[in-house]
């Protein structure tokens, strides 16, 4: 079954359940939030977050580059954002808060029928019931994971925050915290298996902890590496 969405390009990958401010300045994105606040009551009232390949989001205008130029090419699979605050600013354009909600592959983009990108897409399955190899799984990610929160995080009080049990969604918090490239985060995004989404993400933390330690292990602080020597 395909949907008909509103597109928006970003240099991020969204990930179901979790929370994305958004500041809009471009004319037609805030053509398509005045659009999305125009729905009836009960529509619903998101869009679909899609990761950029190569190029640029922002449109180019006067005093407005665009590096890299050439037209954006976007991700197959992406996350739709889901309306849930919006402030419009004095000069027309809106701050919003969206959360994600349900992953898609793209089956067909259309850049003329709108003043933003719409596409064709088809939604992809999620889990629907337990999954005995992903709840292994999932304790496993937790360990590892507050181990590697222990190696980025200066305060060991953050550690004592509470990391969800449901293992699908805690396979999308790992995912949208650990410090991943767009690269990492969109291969785990595009896996529509949790139990695998979670073995994919224990080979990164453990890849990431590995480098951390080693950084870690430097004799001389990174800080004086990066500046020049102070005058004699």
């Amino acid at each position: 079954m395909t949907a008909r969405l509103p597109v928006f390009p970003l240099a991020t990958v969204l990930f179901p359940g979790l929370v994305l401010p958004l500041h809009i300045f471009e004319e037609r994105y805030r053509h398509l939030v005045r659009d999305l606040v125009g729905q009836p009551e009960g529509a619903p009232r998101e869009f679909g977050v899609l990761a950029i390949r190569s190029g640029w989001e922002v449109a180019p205008g006067p005093g407005r580059a665009t590096p890299g130029g050439g037209e954006v090419t976007l991700h197959e699979v992406g996350c739709t954002a889901e309306l849930r605050q919006v402030t419009e600013l004095d000069d027309g354009g809106f701050d919003i808060v969206t959360v994600g909600r349900r992953r898609f592959r793209v089956a067909e983009v259309d850049r003329e029928s709108a003043p933003y990108l719409t596409a064709a897409v088809e939604w992809l399955p999620e889990p629907t019931g337990p999954d005995e190899a992903a709840e292994l799984l999932a304790a496993r990610v937790i360990a590892v994971f507050r181990q590697y929160l222990g190696l980025i995080r200066a305060d060991p009080q953050e550690l004592s925050e509470q990391l969800p049990e449901d293992p699908t969604v805690l396979s999308h918090l790992v995912a949208a915290t650990a410090v991943l490239t767009v690269a990492d985060r969109q291969r785990l995004l595009a896996i529509d298996d949790t139990a695998a989404r979670l073995r994919a993400e224990l080979r990164l933390l453990n890849r990431e902890s590995a480098l951390l330690r080693q950084v870690r292990a430097v004799p001389v602080p990174l800080s004086e590496l990066a500046s020049p020597p102070a005058p004699n």
